[in-house]
């Protein structure tokens, strides 16, 4: 079973929400058929706590324009790796430093990418 399509609308809202906050490689991974909790897993980076905090309130606002609201939110007060969870999406905006550290591509790269169709975006090319 793959995401549904809601989860791929959800994070496609979220990842150009975060792409007009300037997010830096934004991905998508369908984590579907390893867990039973949730479909997708949205992950994209920042130089710096302060743009971190400004992609997950840009990610926010989005979604909730569409009256979804995070079941549970973890990070936000460090500015390093924020976890936003609406249930069959997680967004993970990372400090580019802690992405590089924890590599989530690696650890799920058996699992198949997302199309984001976002503008000016190249296909994912196989993160290692």
């Amino acid at each position: 079973m793959s995401a549904t399509e809601s989860s791929m609308s959800i994070a496609r809202t979220a990842a150009r929400a975060a792409s007009d906050k300037l997010a830096d490689d934004i991905v998508a991974i369908d984590v579907s058929e390893r867990l039973a909790i949730t479909d997708i897993f949205l992950i994209a980076s920042a130089s710096n706590e302060r743009q971190v905090n400004a992609i997950v309130d840009g990610v926010e606002e989005e979604l909730a324009k569409e009256g979804l609201k995070p079941v549970r939110r973890e990070g936000r007060s460090e500015g390093r790796w924020v976890l936003l969870d609406y249930a069959t999406v997680v967004v993970h905006v990372q400090h580019e430093e802690d992405r590089v550290f924890y590599a989530l591509e690696r650890l799920w790269k058996d699992c198949p990418s997302v199309d984001l169709q976002l503008p000016d975006s190249e296909p994912a090319s196989g993160q290692e």
